[in-house]
């Protein structure tokens, strides 16, 4: 079960790096390092009386990164594709 687990944690870790290397250095090279995605953010502001009160902005580009794991502090595009609609929970006073 440990060399199971060892080798699941190495397998990742070489994936991951090799997902950087080929992001950083433009591998392959006809690959944009970047790209952008159209996100509908919505906030959820908790009222007094119990209710909740959604304050939508308009669809606005997001920056994303061309791979499988987040990078430069920008998600994947395969993810923000798939969650257009981001909805933030604004903690009640």
């Amino acid at each position: 079960m440990k060399r199971v687990l060892i080798i699941a944690v190495l397998a990742f870790a070489l994936i991951y790096a090799g997902d950087y290397i080929s992001l950083r250095y433009r591998i392959p090279n006809s690959r944009e390092q970047f790209g952008s995605v159209m996100v509908e953010q919505s906030y959820a502001v908790p009222q007094k009386d119990k209710k909740v009160e959604y304050i939508f902005d308009p669809p606005a580009p997001q920056t994303c990164v061309n791979s499988l794991f987040p990078h430069f502090g920008d998600p994947p595009c395969w993810y923000l594709e798939r969650h257009k609609r981001q909805q933030v929970n604004v903690p009640g006073s």
